[in-house]
């Protein structure tokens, strides 16, 4: 049992090795048009996100993770 139990761990570890050698790529220049595709964009407004960080922080009296701090008047 110990035999089989040692070589489960060992395939185990063998195929997430190469899984997460397998998900790291180098993205060549002429390569990123291709990733730059409207489709990959998270948020599809960005002036609605823009606003929606704005109300978020004016609401929250401070900024989190978004580049700029606020006071909470909605002034910056």
């Amino acid at each position: 049992m110990r035999q089989r139990t040692r070589v489960m761990v060992l395939v185990g570890g063998v195929v997430l090795c190469s899984a997460l050698a397998a998900s790291c790529a180098t993205v060549q220049p002429w390569e990123r048009r291709e990733l730059a595709n409207p489709c990959m964009v998270f948020d599809a407004s960005a002036a609605q996100a823009a606003y929606d960080a704005h109300w978020q922080s004016a609401r929250e009296g401070s900024a989190g993770g978004f580049g700029f701090q606020g006071g909470g008047c909605g002034c910056k």
